[in-house]
């Protein structure tokens, strides 16, 4: 199919190189200042505050404060102030609340909480005139241009990126600022790999997606988009927890997703993914250290920490086939909005 004949989701996924090199072109003072405020400040842990796509970017955010700067983000329910009413300390804390629309209610409600209670805010978002934007100390524009498809993914990317890249300024690593700025053309490259195997296994029935550290962030949005986009019930485990009854409902055939990065915790994710192969499941995996599962196509970046923002943007381009043969729009997906306002 031609590129002007593709779905939304297709363009989108297939301008994630170029939305990442905008941001990384026209974000740097914002970020760059953002970080300089929060280095100034006494920053003893995180907060996220976020639902859907955005908060697995948060997610991915945690893992890379908590691996990177040695210190704890926790993600907070929205609900905690919008319904329950509730403050929370947020003396000595960086707060990071990520939404594209920066639209709803309760995201911004919960910000604005943290705010008064003392934590450093940032807005992560797409629309810098948002309610969430105007609501907080510093916003980081995604720079990610109108994303029209409902499912979120060059603004999941180009969140990610954003959330690392200020981390990545706050600690000042020189290898992992110039890793993220080498980015593009590695997207590029992750945007051709070939996951037609996966298309052919997924039959329909549940599947799991597996991850380990930032990879597990990853794996939580590729089951959020199978259900999404096609109306399949998917499953996202750390590879350290799927033996640990999941696995109960395994049988023969059933498809599993591992992410795995060129990092510590990539031997245990092939093991894991070699066992669940011996248990009859059909098992695909980003990394060449499994014996008995599927090796799929993957590009790894220069850093390790990067390498699951790859293996995103090659699970998008298998995930919209798998719509498209089904016979699913994933650009409308039934009783989806693109923007859900939650109080």
């Amino acid at each position: 199919m031609s590129v002007e004949h593709a779905t939304r989701m297709k363009r989108e996924i297939l301008e994630i190189p170029d939305a990442v090199e905008r941001l990384l072109t026209n974000g740097k003072s914002s970020v760059q200042k953002t970080a300089a405020e929060v280095r100034n400040r006494d920053l003893r842990f995180l907060l996220s505050v976020a639902r859907g796509s955005s908060d697995h970017a948060a997610s991915f955010m945690k893992y890379a404060s908590e691996l990177l700067l040695g210190l704890p983000m926790a993600s907070v329910g929205p609900s905690i102030k919008s319904i329950y009413g509730v403050n929370i300390a947020g003396d000595g804390a960086l707060c990071i609340s990520v939404s594209q629309s920066g639209q709803s209610p309760d995201i911004v409600q919960l910000t604005e909480a943290f705010g008064q209670t003392g934590a450093y805010t940032v807005a992560v978002t797409n629309d810098v005139g948002s309610p969430l934007a105007r609501a907080t100390n510093a916003t980081l524009d995604i720079h990610a241009g109108p994303e029209l498809s409902v499912a979120a993914t060059k603004t999941f990317v180009t969140s990610m990126v954003s959330g690392l890249w200020l981390l990545a300024e706050i600690k000042g690593d020189a290898d992992l600022l110039k890793a993220i700025h080498a980015l593009p053309a590695h997207l590029a490259k992750a945007t051709a790999c070939d996951w037609s195997p996966v298309v052919e296994a997924v039959d329909g029935r549940s599947l799991f997606a597996l991850g380990r550290g930032p990879s597990w962030a990853v794996s939580n949005e590729a089951a959020l988009k199978f259900k999404e986009t096609c109306q399949i019930h998917a499953e996202s485990y750390s590879s350290a927890e799927v033996l640990h009854g999941p696995v109960s409902i395994v049988e023969r055939g059933f498809p599993v997703i591992a992410f795995a990065a060129g990092d510590a915790a990539e031997d245990s994710v092939a093991d894991v993914a070699d066992a669940l192969v011996t248990k009859g499941a059909k098992v695909f995996a980003t990394t060449d250290k499994v014996k008995d599962a599927i090796v799929l196509p993957h590009i790894r970046t220069d850093h390790w920490i990067t390498d699951p923002i790859a293996a995103i943007v090659s699970f998008y381009g298998m995930v919209e086939q798998v719509a498209a043969a089904r016979g699913i729009n994933p650009d409308a997906p039934r009783h989806l909005k693109k923007v859900t306002e939650t109080v």
